[in-house]
């Protein structure tokens, strides 16, 4: 039976709520036209990123697209004033800001304001991957590389510490002279940025234990000179960055600072969670009161707020687990004791942050990574297109996909760590050379077996491009995997994935046949065809007793456990359903191989940090380097890593052992896979691939 699939959002509010935010305000004397802010990514920078200083047309792109949807004001990603890469000082390539000057008036025609967000750097947050660790530990190599990247100097910090991400490259404690250079890099480059009509600029940061932060945390600073010990000592780099822009660039030209409203920092490598009872050894609200207050006075004109460090990640970079407007009272709180504007970021709901501004509580709101997944929602939120809008879902897959997990650094691909601000959900997004709609000058009727996500992106940009996909569907709804995927009560996010992609199939009018099972060997003739049917679950035929585990998917689909459950895999997807069975009041215990929970590459840290500590604050049971043995009644039995057999018992088993691909034997002709059937991966794997294959035919 076909039939076309109806969006069905039950969470579309009144559009007329969100009018506040299209009121203008003013910073200094710089006026914005509205109250949305794009906070700075890096990747969506003007002058570079983690590469020779240049203006880079592919951020410009982005800055203009997002402008020409009616944002206020717009924050590229941070420029360090020393660059990382090749030890470059930014006010000392001249031409660059010629270029910038001749994009700026087309970028103005939009009525937007320009703040380039300047860095004094990272400090010990710096991330450091494993070539890094080799060119730091060989002498030889330290040598070598030091002009394309010293390590000594770009992980200086306030004092000597460890890295955030490596035992192998700690942090030095950097020099007056050191300071005293960065002060006049901001200042000069502020300059130049100003000549050539930027708006203004943002300091980045004290904030989320960058290098500035640094110098103002007591559990990072313990220097005993001009700069470290008292409240005004460790605030001092700071407020010196501020005055040398003032006196460069007059009093006139507005600078904001990226600040952190309170660190929610237990110690080095250990974060403080939501609802956490904990000592602050960062800025606690009592010295953050009495620090923006004290920064305004020193010259800054704005405070764009978040919480956290590096050390508390989640806060700066929420994942899915953390509360919408996680940071929003925080703010609102600090707002009390200045008379300048104050932004909140982190996950903000633009409802939420309406609300905050028409009572006096907020004068901005920021956001930023759903401008990577779609960066015309601003335009359809304000047109009241809503079902529209392509929603972030805070994986971090491809924006910022920074893993680490015990005995390993950021285990990043270099070609990730270079291209941030790419999006999972959005193939295009700042890969526009490779990644672009063309039309085809052969339509053709693609079949498409599977109406998960991979099968929906596949037929969406067929359709596009002037081709007539039929997707095949042996259930009656689409969304496959996604739909158990997004079933965890946290998991909203998915499921508006879902309601886009299937609002996307009516809208372009994409024939769908529901209860369809099509098998390897159908006949379509001269046809293409796509297959996107998924993976299928591990069976560990030599586990005894395993035929009564609940299979992870089945459980997310309605399945039901007992209260006391064993999850055997702690992996993303075992740690999740843990997560929620948590949540929900019931006992869950994990048993890993690993020898860390979410070892796996692309989870970035802020995401898996989260629950690995969640689960310690929550006293969840997480039995690692164990394999299990046997399933029993009302039990399951382990082996640790010395081979000593334990038996714990439970209620139920959840399987959440992985996945296998099963690829169609089949002998059809222009015959294409795309998602887990071929390789199991991620939603940005799914996505990326049925796109790119969807370009082929």
């Amino acid at each position: 039976m076909d039939r076309q699939q109806t969006m069905e959002r039950t969470d579309l509010r009144d559009a007329s709520k969100l009018d506040v935010l299209f009121t203008p305000w003013k910073i200094k004397n710089c006026e914005i036209k509205n109250r949305i802010v794009l906070t700075s990514m890096g990747g969506t920078n003007l002058l570079g990123w983690m590469e020779k200083n240049h203006f880079d047309e592919v951020g410009a792109r982005f800055i203009q697209t997002v402008a020409e949807n009616n944002v206020g004001l717009l924050l590229p990603g941070c420029q360090p004033v020393y660059n990382p890469m090749y030890g470059q000082w930014l006010y000392k390539n001249k031409k660059m800001y010629e270029d910038l000057a001749q994009w700026l008036p087309e970028f103005h025609k939009t009525g937007a304001k320009l703040f380039v967000q300047l860095t004094a750097g990272f400090g010990r947050s710096f991330t450091i991957s494993p070539m890094m660790e080799t060119l730091y530990t060989n002498k030889v190599l330290r040598f070598l590389s030091k002009p394309v990247m010293n390590l000594d100097k770009i992980t200086a910090s306030a004092s000597p510490s460890p890295n955030r991400w490596s035992d192998k490259v700690p942090s030095r404690a950097m020099t007056i002279p050191e300071i005293e250079e960065m002060v006049n890099g901001f200042a000069q480059s502020a300059k130049l940025l100003k000549e050539a009509g930027v708006d203004g600029v943002e300091v980045h940061a004290v904030h989320e234990g960058y290098l500035l932060d640094q110098f103002t945390l007591p559990y990072v600073n313990k220097r005993q000179d001009a700069y470290g010990g008292s409240f005004e000592n460790r605030y001092r780099f700071a407020v010196e960055i501020v005055q040398a822009i003032k006196k460069t660039c007059g009093d006139d030209f507005p600078v904001s600072l990226r600040y952190s409203v309170v660190s929610k920092t237990k110690g080095f490598r250990q974060g403080a969670l939501p609802g956490e009872a904990f000592e602050e050894v960062g800025r606690d609200m009592e010295e953050s009161e009495r620090a923006a207050k004290y920064l305004q006075d020193a010259g800054y004109d704005m405070l764009n707020c978040d919480n956290g460090t590096y050390d508390a990640w989640y806060w700066a970079h929420p994942p899915i687990y953390m509360p919408q407007n996680c940071n929003l009272e925080y703010v609102e709180h600090i707002k009390k004791f200045v008379e300048i504007p104050v932004v909140a970021a982190g996950r903000m709901d633009p409802y939420t942050g309406a609300e905050s501004i028409a009572q006096g509580k907020l004068d901005g709101v920021g956001f930023a990574r759903q401008f990577l997944a779609d960066p015309e929602w601003v335009t359809k939120l304000k047109e009241d297109r809503e079902e529209e809008i392509r929603p972030c879902i805070l994986c971090h897959n491809a924006c910022f996909n920074m893993s680490s997990y015990k005995g390993a650094p950021n285990m990043q691909d270099l070609h990730d760590s270079l291209n941030l601000s790419r999006c999972a959900v959005n193939a295009e997004m700042m890969q526009w050379d490779k990644h672009y709609i063309e039309k085809t000058s052969n339509p053709k009727t693609v079949h498409i077996i599977g109406g998960g996500v991979g099968g929906m992106e596949a037929a969406r940009v067929l359709k596009l491009r002037g081709h007539e996909p039929v997707i095949y569907e042996k259930s009656d709804i689409l969304g496959g995997v996604v739909i158990p995927g997004g079933a965890e009560s946290y998991k909203k996010p998915m499921l508006n994935l879902l309601d886009w992609y299937r609002h996307q199939m009516n809208k372009l009018g994409i024939t769908v046949h529901y209860n369809t099972e099509m098998k390897p060997g159908q006949d379509f003739g001269d046809d293409p065809v796509i297959w996107a049917t998924g993976a299928k679950p591990v069976f560990l035929k030599n586990v005894p007793g395993f035929e009564r585990t609940v299979e992870a998917t089945d459980f997310l689909n309605g399945a039901p456990v007992g209260d006391k459950v064993a999850v055997i895999g702690g992996s993303l997807t075992g740690c999740e359903i843990a997560y929620e069975l948590a949540l929900h009041g019931k006992k869950p215990f994990i048993i890993e191989m690993q020898d860390d929970l979410i070892k796996q590459k692309g989870v970035c840290l802020a995401n898996s940090s989260y629950l690995r500590e969640w689960f310690q604050w929550q006293e969840v049971p997480v039995y690692l380097e164990s394999t299990l043995a046997k399933v029993e009644d009302g039990a399951v039995v382990y082996k640790d890593k010395d081979g000593k057999e334990h038996r714990e018992t439970c209620d139920s088993v959840i399987s959440a052992v992985g996945y296998r691909p099963e690829p169609p034997i089949t002998k059809v002709q222009n015959q294409y896979m795309v998602g887990d059937c071929q390789k199991v991966g991620n939603i940005m794997t799914v996505v990326w691939e049925a796109y790119e294959t969807a370009m082929k035919i």
